[in-house]
């Protein structure tokens, strides 16, 4: 894959975690397990519904028992849609139980897990041509090849948005915790609406087009679990 890091100490396996339950043909000697796999993005779990909730709470379900029965630390990613309420989407009803499963197994085994929720993660290597792609990685590319930002609804939908290395120092605080379901908020605490990140690419053009289902109307991180340094604004100057 394109996006894979090229470097000796990190190796790659195609493992399907839904469906393999035991992961010692692969590692051994494991401390932690940070759990970020999944099928991701909200559109896309509306359109495969069954797809997404199968595959994000079975392979958590997996890696829990198996984390369990190995005594590993457990570090899940999860999602800030969560807090927007689980309801709204295949995607964020997904987070929502494998979250539960996560605090079900530290209460009932004393598992040492920790949960971390994303806020709009952005930054290098972040995907620019999907169809499903991150905001701010498509309008990246769209304003490199000179086409109009496209902005769903009328762009007062408002996100807080989180630099991959705040996101990165995090998830490493979390570490040396002794976490029983510990919950980290990694979000900036501020946030902005579609129409002034598009303000922020400068004079653009801009299209509107109908806002799809299952949305959040806003998403803000109240509580922050640690102090982050990086700001969008930044990032956006940094890349025009």
């Amino acid at each position: 894959m394109d996006n894979h890091i090229d470097d000796p100490l990190v190796k790659y396996y195609n493992v399907d975690i839904q469906q393999i339950k035991d992961y010692d043909f692969f590692m051994s000697d494991v401390d932690m397990i940070f759990h970020l796999a999944a099928i991701p993005r909200i559109q896309p779990s509306i359109k495969y519904p069954e797809l997404v909730l199968k595959n994000n709470i079975l392979s958590t379900l997996n890696i829990l028992e198996y984390a369990r029965k190995n005594e590993i630390k457990v570090i899940f990613a999860s999602s800030s849609s969560v807090s927007g309420g689980i309801e709204k989407n295949p995607y964020t009803a997904s987070k929502g139980a494998c979250e539960d499963l996560c605090r079900m197994y530290a209460n009932v085994y004393g598992m040492n897990i920790s949960i971390a929720r994303f806020y709009n993660v952005y930054g290098p290597r972040m995907i620019t041509s999907c169809e499903f792609g991150t905001v701010l990685g498509v309008w990246q590319r769209r304003y490199k090849e000179g086409k109009p930002l496209k902005i769903t609804g009328d762009g007062t939908q408002r996100r807080d948005f989180t630099h991959v290395e705040d996101i990165i120092d995090g998830l490493m605080s979390s570490v040396y915790q002794d976490d029983k379901g510990h919950l980290y908020e990694l979000g900036r605490g501020e946030n902005y609406s579609m129409n002034e990140i598009a303000d922020m690419f400068g004079d653009v053009e801009r299209i509107y087009v109908d806002r799809p289902e299952g949305e959040m109307e806003h998403t803000l991180c109240e509580v922050q679990s640690i102090p982050l340094k990086r700001n969008v604004r930044d990032f956006i100057e940094s890349v025009k």
